[in-house]
Formats: C-alpha cells, sequence, structure tokens
C-alpha cells in the first residue's frame, strides 16, 4: 500500500477502475480511510505524482475530521454487543466468554481486537441467519445463501437470485435494528424495488421499522468507525 510521506504518514488505497478517465482523490468520512482511483493503465508514478498535488487539502480533509472517526479496538475497549456496551478484558483459556458487562478475551492482547471481530461475526452469522428465516417464513418465501461482508455503503442486500449479504457489524446494534433490516432485505424476496408495495411487505412483519431505520440513520457510522485490527 503507498504512502504519502510527512508527519504524519498517510496511507492510500489505490483503486484501477475501468470506466475511470482521470485520477479522483477521496476521503472517507466514516473512518478517514483515503482512496484514489485511477484509470486501467495509469502508472503507480503518476497516481502519486497527483496525489503529491493534492497533498495540501489532503492533510487539511483529514486533519478537519473528528479525532474519534476511528477508534482502534483492544484490550481496555468498549464495544457494544447487540446494543450493549461490553468492556474488553483479559481472560483465560481458548474461547472468548461474556461475564456480566464484560468480554473476556484469552491470549495475546495484541491480537485482542481481530479475536473480537472474529467472535462478533460468528454470532452475527448465527443472529442474522435466524432473524431472515424468521421474516421468510412470514412471507412465505425461502432465501437461497446469506453472507456476511464488511461493507460501508449498505446493511444488507438480496439479489433477484435470493442472495443475502448483511454487514456483520450489524451485531454491534440493538437486536432490533438487526431484525428490522433483515425484514428490510427478506421483504425483498417478495418485491425487487422499493415501491409501496415492498414498504407494506416490511410493515405487515416489522410494524414500527422507522424508529429502527432512524437509528441506524444517526448511530450506524459510529459502528464503522470501529477497527478491530492493525
Amino acid at each position: 500500500m503507498p504512502v504519502l510521506p510527512g508527519s504524519p504518514p498517510v496511507e492510500v488505497h489505490l483503486k484501477r477502475v475501468a470506466s475511470a478517465r482521470r485520477f479522483s482523490l477521496r476521503v472517507s468520512r466514516l473512518d478517514g480511510k483515503v482512496t484514489l482511483s485511477m484509470p486501467l493503465r495509469a502508472r503507480e508514478g503518476e497516481a502519486m505524482a497527483f496525489l503529491r498535488g493534492h497533498e495540501g487539502w489532503l492533510r487539511e480533509t483529514l486533519e478537519a475530521m473528528p479525532d474519534s472517526a476511528v477508534r482502534s479496538i483492544g484490550i481496555g475497549s468498549l464495544v457494544p454487543v447487540e446494543g450493549r456496551e461490553m468492556l474488553l478484558a483479559p481472560g483465560t483459556g481458548r474461547a472468548i466468554r461474556a461475564e456480566g458487562d464484560q468480554l473476556l478475551v484469552p491470549g495475546d492482547p495484541a491480537s485482542a481486537g481481530a479475536r473480537v471481530a472474529a467472535w462478533l461475526k460468528v454470532l452475527a452469522r448465527d443472529r442474522l441467519a435466524r432473524a431472515s428465516s424468521h421474516y421468510a417464513g412470514l412471507v412465505g418465501r425461502s432465501y437461497s445463501s446469506l453472507a456476511l461482508r464488511d461493507t460501508r455503503s449498505r446493511w444488507g442486500s438480496c439479489s433477484p437470485h435470493g442472495r443475502l449479504m448483511y454487514s456483520w457489524r450489524l451485531i454491534m446494534a440493538p437486536a432490533s435494528v438487526l431484525d428490522y433490516v433483515a425484514a428490510h432485505e427478506v421483504a425483498h424476496l417478495v418485491e425487487m424495488n422499493h415501491s409501496p408495495a415492498y414498504w407494506a411487505v416490511v410493515s405487515r412483519i416489522y410494524p414500527g421499522w422507522q424508529a429502527e431505520r432512524n437509528w441506524l440513520h444517526g448511530h450506524g457510522q459510529a459502528l464503522h468507525r470501529m477497527r478491530f485490527q492493525d
């Protein structure tokens, strides 16, 4: 990964885009990730020259972001699990376990963040599978597969072939929010659009969904700002 030298150095993710005709630079407001998009045949040296030419703008943009833009997760951090704040603390044995308001994480503290992320993904798959099956039963349809991703642009999706995809970070949101997203995507098994007929399905299987959608709009970005491994 290219690094723009300076104080501090800035990691830059290069992204070759087939349709790109010029270079473009973007800073994610979710976590401060810097992405430089470039044409397929452009050279990396050209990309770095473009980056240096926009260094002033880039550093001003990064400095303007709140200090809380990214939270590195490790021992001593608070992590929400189904909306409940849990303190990561050292543990014994092999498996992560919950005790009261703590998540006890055994092993090397340096790998605690990565281990907690893996634990959360297992929990997310179980919860989302159960929720998806529940709502699929309510609409009388079935889905073909379920996958987890770390998507930034959407919390879930449903393909025309019935493949469901969710952000694993939903497991950190309140349980009702995860249920709403599952109902939202399962409703696409009936209506592959966002028409009034689609929203009628959502309202039938998850009445009062507006509160959960508002929670995501107001708090969802904070879930993306947690970095579980360096």
